[in-house]
């Protein structure tokens, strides 16, 4: 077996960084100082926490992207040995990790800065696929150029893709007619569409099952000429920071199609997983263990 082969429930492709979470009582103005009433600090990301997420759902994950060979990069990398996901396929170099700064106010709304530096995306054949053995591909196109040619990979070896569309960017564009799920948020159906209905019948033309995430609206769907909604999932806890929400939707997305599960099974194992993620300050904190899942989504 090759040193980098990978027998998973899921592989999770694209984007990798470092988040500062900061709870504050209110975004600052312009000119203003606010003082942060907690800090949490952990690797982030939206294909590295859907990894994690798919890990503390019982299955078994691996990530490729990249990490720096800095500090953050180094307690990522970690992160993700301590949560059992596969690292044999995270290329490392001298380029920054990226660092994300969010704030979190006692709403859940947060807002978030981005650095990413000199980091350039991986090029096409940074990363080694040829033994790949996965059940499922997420891909959340912040890595398009290695994304493209193992959509084609996937394809060949009939291996279910679903693509995170956060919002409309190069890969995501690149990537949303060729992947068998689109899972988009309000933001990204609006990017490409103006409203959520009209981008459902636009992205419904592009993959054969799309889903379409609103929050605390729930979600809207259509898998070949069945379209459908479903309502956020309600549980007694508090939300307070909708930070990993999105990530933690597709991590459990992607283990449920791994599981063989039903439309309906997929679709709210899902909603629960990211319901669950919005209870804790930070994405990482918030992505909820198999057992802590399995409570809500049983009992539904």
């Amino acid at each position: 077996m090759k040193e980098n082969s990978i027998d998973v429930d899921v592989l999770c492709v694209g984007h990798a960084c470092y988040d500062l979470v900061f709870s504050v009582q209110k975004h600052p103005e312009s000119d203003e100082k606010v003082f942060a009433d907690d800090l949490v600090s952990s690797g982030g990301g939206p294909a590295a926490n859907a990894a994690i997420a798919v890990s503390r759902l019982g299955l078994n994950a691996a990530f490729a992207g990249y990490l720096g060979n800095d500090l953050y990069g180094e307690m990522h990398l970690q992160e993700f040995i301590n949560h059992q996901v596969g690292t044999q396929l995270i290329a490392r170099g001298n380029a920054p990790t990226p660092l994300s700064t969010v704030l979190v106010k006692p709403d859940g709304k947060r807002a978030l800065v981005n650095y990413k530096g000199s980091t350039k995306a991986l090029l096409e054949g940074d990363i080694d696929f040829s033994t790949i053995k996965a059940k499922v591909i997420l891909l959340d196109g912040h890595e398009p150029y290695i994304s493209l040619k193992l959509v084609e990979l996937a394809r060949k070896l009939k291996i279910p893709t679903v693509l995170d569309a956060g919002s409309l960017h190069e890969g995501t564009e690149k990537l949303m007619d060729k992947v068998d799920y689109l899972v988009a948020s309000e933001k990204f159906a609006c990017q490409v569409a103006g409203d959520v209905d009209s981008a459902l019948a636009v992205l419904a033309t592009k993959s054969p099952a799309v889903v379409i995430t609103l929050g605390e609206k729930g979600l809207i769907w259509q898998r070949g000429d069945q379209l459908g909604e479903m309502p956020a999932i309600s549980i007694s806890a508090d939300i307070c920071d909708t930070t990993g929400a999105g990530d933690a939707f597709h991590g459990a997305f992607a283990a449920a199609i791994a599981k063989n599960m039903s439309w309906s099974d997929v679709l709210s194992y899902s909603s629960v997983a990211g319901t669950l993620c919005c209870t804790k300050v930070g994405a990482r904190t918030g992505l909820p263990s198999k057992v802590e899942h399995n409570k809500v989504f049983l009992s539904l």
